[in-house]
């Protein structure tokens, strides 16, 4: 029988797609409705990854202890005498921290009332805990991919590529405060995505070992996002919550993907030429095409974003959260000032190639997971 991508591989894969549909419905909830309670199907849904997770790590674990004739025994770590792969045991603790956010977090809004910001103390420890289920699914999908030879590891190369879009797209919506489109003109937002795209892009394309994987990853979240776009306002809901300041029918999805496929295509194309120089040099080349690139192409584009012609089913720019009351940048179809916009981009510039030399290293250090 020929060789089959193991079930723990399609567990994490699984889990890591629950929670980013989860997320990305949740934060649509909030905007169209509000947080009328905790049993949302999005909130069910982040949690069910979780579990998922957390299940499949564990009953991993306690195979690879039990079972001496575990084909996993010779690919595993030893933590308080029980034995498995490294990614198994931090997909049980995100897992569990992810559960243990749930009463944080409900018990936070009775108290408090609605967050104000993404990022509030529950959200910070399920933020942990989602990073401690993606990380440990990509470390059991890299290590299974670098134990792997022939069919079962072309497929895997498409797999890890699927789970680092998956994972782009929860970094992006972690930084989705400083890049709302009224943010486009700031240093504020390219500094953000600089920091964060690099790492959360390059390593796993990087470790993938395919050519033009960092355009695979930057496409996989652009097609993600879009395909929101066009099917959540399918969907009809309104607001329970007040007060009201937009009309809303449908559910919001989120505002148009970010340009980064832009100069991940440049990436692909300086890797093929770089792959002999070293880390540093690859590492400021990769991070002044994704600074440089991303500004050329996403500045003019914000300023298109906010008129007339991007407010249609295509680009979705006239879709508003209920609470956006008129006065605000975005409702008014303005970009906000920055004085400072040409320091902030030197800033972000620099930050570009730290974050892709860290990208590089990291890549590399993934190359060599076994366990």
């Amino acid at each position: 029988m020929a060789p089959r991508i193991p079930w723990y591989v399609w567990s994490s894969v699984v889990a890591v797609t629950l929670i980013l549909a989860g997320v990305y419905w949740d934060i649509s909830w909030h905007m169209t409705i509000g947080r009328d309670s905790f049993w949302t199907p999005a909130h069910i849904a982040i949690q069910l990854g979780g579990i998922t997770a957390a299940g499949a790590g564990t009953y991993l674990i306690l195979a690879t202890t039990f079972r001496r004739s575990s084909p996993l025994r010779e690919a595993s770590i030893a933590v308080w005498g029980f034995r498995g792969p490294f990614g198994a045991f931090l997909s049980v603790w995100g897992g569990a921290t992810m559960i243990v956010s749930a009463p944080f977090d409900n018990w936070w809004h009775g108290a408090y009332g609605l967050d104000v910001k993404i990022l509030s103390p529950p959200h910070v420890v399920l933020t942990l805990g989602i990073l401690g289920v993606a990380i440990g699914g990509v470390l059991l999908v890299v290590a299974t991919l670098n134990r792997s030879s022939g069919d079962v590891h072309r497929r895997l190369q498409w797999l890890i590529l699927l789970v680092a879009g998956e994972v782009l797209v929860l970094a992006m919506i972690a930084v989705l405060e400083k890049t709302f489109r009224a943010n486009l003109h700031r240093a504020d937002a390219y500094r953000a995505l600089a920091i964060v795209v690099p790492i959360m892009m390059i390593p796993l394309a990087h470790a993938s070992g395919r050519r033009w994987a960092t355009t695979i990853v930057a496409g996989a979240y652009t097609a993600f996002m879009v395909l929101m776009i066009w099917l959540f306002p399918l969907f009809p809901a309104e607001p329970k919550l007040g007060p009201v300041y937009q009309p809303i029918t449908h559910f919001i999805p989120l505002e148009f993907p970010m340009l980064i496929v832009v100069p991940a295509i440049a990436i692909d194309v300086a890797a093929d030429r770089l792959a002999a120089r070293p880390r540093i040099v690859r590492a400021v080349v990769f991070g002044a095409l994704f600074t440089t690139l991303l500004v050329a192409a996403q500045w003019p584009f914000a300023s298109f974003l906010v008129t007339d012609d991007a407010k249609n089913w295509l680009f979705g720019a006239h879709y508003l959260p209920y609470f956006m009351q008129p006065q605000w940048y975005e409702a008014r179809g303005e970009l906000m000032p920055d004085p400072d916009v040409a320091v902030g981009l030197a800033q972000a510039l620099v930050l570009g190639m730290i974050s892709s030399w860290i990208a590089l290293a990291v890549g590399d250090a993934l190359r060599k997971v076994q366990r």
